[in-house]
């Protein structure tokens, strides 16, 4: 796949990720995975492994994040690798609270699908990095 094919691809993941993640629809976050993608919320987290641990992890977003906007930078790609920046903000259910985290998404893909994600992150929280 050439470099614009890879970014084009890319972007149109990136954006299906994003809208899915705003709108808290946990099917259209899973459109974007291949059946056995993995995961990583973190550097040090355990990698989720296929369709199933994803949709787990992801399926706590309805519950907990309301009020979200995600947005997301230019893509960079180097063959089946692509890379972005990324911005959530959201507002917790439980506490009221607003939380702004920010960082970079990592994908490789395979087909027309991710294969692996890993998402590198920091998030404020008011006046407090967590």
């Amino acid at each position: 796949m050439v470099a614009d094919d890879i970014r084009t691809l890319a972007r149109s993941l990136v954006d299906t990720f994003a809208e899915g993640w705003a709108r808290a629809k946990v099917d259209l976050i899973m459109s974007v995975f291949a059946e056995d993608a993995v995961f990583l919320e973190t550097p040090f987290a355990e990698p989720l492994r296929g369709q199933g641990a994803i949709r787990q992890w992801w399926s706590d977003v309805p519950y907990h994040q309301s009020e979200i906007s995600i947005s997301t930078g230019e893509i960079y790609a180097a063959g089946p690798w692509f890379a972005t920046e990324f911005r959530a903000r959201f507002r917790r259910r439980r506490t009221g609270e607003w939380i702004d985290s920010r960082g970079a998404i990592f994908c490789e893909t395979g087909g027309e699908k991710i294969t692996e994600m890993r998402l590198y992150w920091h998030r404020w929280s008011g006046s407090v990095a967590e």
